[in-house]
């Protein structure tokens, strides 16, 4: 019963942040792409803190190396992935953002070979994590001649959004300090969404340039309550009951909801380069998990 149950909860993850990237596609018909991320994490912050000040019994960082985790969430985890994303999703499709985001547990890995001492990558991983960078090759179609072209550049932005999640994932790890997850999130959900509100000055957005309308406040309240308030809890939970492999899997199930929604919300049509480019990122996650996948499904079957 329970292992179904788990099951249901995956499956409702993946739509809460596959759907995910097409309200942010809508939303940003109607926000500047910085501020809309930056609200979007102002109230889904406190909502997540209200969480952990009520679930764990460290409610807030006290030491140097728990602040050391809440600021490299906030600025790579949050901000830079956010930003990069927003703004890179403004000229592409949601499910081919999905699918480029998809990438973030290859690039931990390779993170991970530079950055930690004890992770070794043999050659099958090295493949994976060329096939993975293939992918984001045969999604993106540059163009020589036209490198610089909107569609290439938000493609890149987006694969810059990946690059910074998996970055601050790997780094946290380097930190010798422990916090509650949910903890860790909430401010650094909080103290991205300050950074964010800065590089919204800088880029010269405004809260006046709001477009008001039912799909505006849709959009940004089904990001807030579902995609982060909702969805991380589920993560939390998944996260424990599953572990980190099985979770990771949202990252593949992710796409294939947003070109759905996307579709269905917003006439989006994928190509098939966009199936050709997720299939050689999936296909690199599993030569570089390839060992502990095999154990996930050794344990499944007993």
């Amino acid at each position: 019963m329970w292992r179904a149950r788990n099951a249901w909860l995956f499956v409702l993850l993946s739509v809460l942040w596959g759907s995910a990237f097409t309200a942010i596609k809508a939303g940003l018909e109607a926000f500047p792409p910085v501020l809309f991320a930056a609200l979007r994490y102002d109230l889904a912050g406190v909502l997540v803190l209200a969480y952990a000040v009520y679930a764990t019994e460290r409610w807030r960082p006290r030491e140097r190396g728990e602040w050391a985790l809440v600021a490299i969430g906030s600025v790579l985890m949050i901000a830079a992935y956010h930003t990069f994303l927003f703004v890179g999703e403004q000229n592409t499709t949601s499910a081919a953002a999905a699918i480029i985001v998809s990438l973030s547990p290859v690039l931990t890995t390779g993170f991970a070979r530079a950055f930690l001492p004890e992770e070794r990558l043999t050659t099958v991983g090295l493949v994976g994590l060329l096939v993975g960078f293939v992918g984001v090759v045969v999604l993106a179609d540059p163009d020589p001649a036209r490198l610089l072209d909107t569609a290439t550049v938000s493609k890149g932005l987006v694969f810059f959004a990946a690059a910074s999640f998996a970055l601050g994932s790997v780094l946290t790890r380097r930190v010798e300090a422990s916090l509650p997850i949910e903890t860790m999130e909430a401010w650094s959900m909080l103290g991205g969404a300050v950074l964010m509100h800065g590089i919204s000055l800088g880029l010269g957005e405004s809260v006046a340039s709001i477009t008001w309308s039912t799909t505006a406040v849709v959009s940004l309240g089904y990001l807030v309550l579902g995609a982060s308030a909702l969805g991380f809890l589920l993560y939390f939970h998944l996260l424990e009951v599953l572990g980190p492999i099985e979770i990771n899997l949202v990252s593949y199930a992710a796409p294939v909801v947003a070109a759905g929604t996307g579709i269905l919300v917003l006439g989006e049509t994928p190509t098939l380069r966009t199936a050709a480019g997720f299939a050689c990122i999936l296909l690199g996650f599993v030569l570089l998990k390839r060992a502990a996948i095999r154990e996930v499904l050794v344990g499944a079957s007993r």
